[in-house]
């Protein structure tokens, strides 16, 4: 009865409702930055760690496969947990499986033992789906004019964690050598505290639970939107449609992103680059990745869902172009083509998950949510695993400019569904008119 009252309390009060809204956010920004450190080690040096261990380039992309692989799982394990007990044990529990994943990457690294490098980065992945999902506990408690800056306010936390994980690599590899480790496993080590710290923060701080409370607020009015959805059913093909396209928009963009990120350190060191300057390229995509959220979020609230989907498209295509003719040897057009790869990502998912935000309610959320990070993850797993095979049997051009090319479907994609979604709409008010109409009609008579 005392949980019951506690919870109706933020349910009566508006004030009370905001409050919590920007505590979460103010957590979640916490969790982020050292889950964004946790992430740059994987994507800065786990293709370098498998090409070393493993002695061959067909198989760098198979880190990044892993991961994305293992995080598939972990989405669907957190959207579950999420959806039954809330996001606090949710994202908890995935950021603290992601730091025992770390560690028994930087173990395999000692022992030299392949397979549990492998089963290592399976369960580090769990990480990155965590970082990716906490993206959605800000928009919990958010209107329909707040999610998209909500996501946005989580994602541009993570660029703390994530542009400095890349730049300290050479520190971490010289401090992992200096206690007998390998000097490509020193960034896990970092990646093994910074999830488990954010594991912990998540653990104690997420309260009251922002998606606990966003369901108690669903059930008081659930009995008003069931029923103008059973007057409406045209609403509910709009939000399927909309979790469809939504998923679309993510897949899509991941695809193309991860596929250039992974070979990309490759490529550098094949043309003589170092760690430093490896790191310094990958630094300014993540830093494209995240950064620029605030800015992406606003415009997503205020220009469209579609409108941010389709630049998504575009600059995903002019950033394959520009990796694909950058010369091997220069940094300064090598580092702008993977920064408009990692903005055209940030454009891709922030629209993307604005309208799955939009088309589910708290009740399936988390949920629906994590089976499309299942999917984003699978995506991101095959694009890792064929690039490094497109790159060792054609080039990294080929690679850069089908990634391109591929990013183009989002354009028709959203159109499409844009304007099928208007079409319904204006069926569904014209059919609800005439109901009415009649029902005016019949009364005066």
């Amino acid at each position: 009865m005392v949980k019951e009252d506690w919870i109706q309390s933020y349910i009566d009060s508006p004030e009370k409702h905001r409050k919590l809204y920007q505590r979460t956010l103010i957590i979640i920004v916490i969790s982020q930055i050292f889950g964004g450190a946790g992430l740059a080690a994987g994507v800065t040096v786990g293709a370098l760690l498998a090409q070393d261990m493993l002695g061959a380039d067909s198989f760098a992309g198979v880190p990044a496969a892993l991961f994305t692989l293992g995080s598939a799982g972990a989405a669907l394990l957190v959207g579950r947990l999420s959806q039954q007990f809330g996001r606090r044990i949710g994202l908890a529990t995935g950021f603290l499986v992601g730091g025992i994943g770390a560690i028994g990457v930087v173990i395999s690294a000692l022992t030299s033992n392949i397979l549990l490098l492998f089963a290592s980065l399976l369960i580090y992945g769990a990480g990155t789906a965590t970082n990716l999902q906490a993206r959605y506990a800000g928009t919990d408690l958010a209107n329909s004019k707040q999610r998209a800056t909500a996501v946005s306010i989580a994602m541009v936390s993570t660029t703390f964690g994530a542009v400095a994980g890349p730049n300290l690599v050479n520190i971490l590899g010289r401090f992992a050598t200096s206690i007998g480790v390998p000097a490509l496993a020193g960034p896990f080590i970092l990646a093994a505290a910074a999830y488990i710290l954010a594991g912990l923060v998540l653990f104690t701080l997420l309260r009251p639970d922002p998606l606990v409370v966003a369901k108690a607020i669903a059930n008081k009015q659930r009995k008003e939107e069931s029923n103008y959805l059973a007057e409406n059913s045209s609403q509910l093909t709009i939000q399927k449609r909309g979790i469809v396209v939504g998923a679309t928009i993510m897949i899509l963009t991941q695809i193309v992103m991860i596929s250039i990120m992974t070979m990309t350190p490759v490529h550098m060191g094949h043309h003589g680059h170092g760690l430093k300057e490896i790191g310094i390229v990958i630094g300014f995509h993540i830093g494209a990745m995240y950064l620029p959220s605030l800015m992406t979020g606003f415009l997503v609230d205020k220009i469209g869902r579609t409108a941010m989907a389709i630049a998504s498209g575009a600059t995903l295509l002019v950033a394959g172009i520009l990796a694909a003719i950058a010369p091997a040897d220069s940094m300064v057009l090598l580092t702008c083509g993977l920064a408009l790869l990692g903005l055209g990502w940030n454009f891709g998912l922030i629209s993307g998950t604005a309208l799955i935000v939009d088309a589910t309610n708290p009740s399936t959320r988390a949920k629906t949510q994590g089976s499309v990070d299942v999917l984003i993850a699978l995506s991101g797993a095959s694009g890792g695993a064929l690039s490094g095979m497109v790159v060792a049997n054609s080039s990294y051009a080929t690679l850069s400019i089908a990634g391109g090319i591929i990013s183009l479907l989002l354009i028709p994609v959203v159109v499409w569904s844009r304007k099928t979604n208007l079409t319904e709409s204006n069926n569904s008010l014209q059919g609800k008119s005439k109901k009415y109409s009649e029902k005016g009609m019949s009364e005066k008579l």
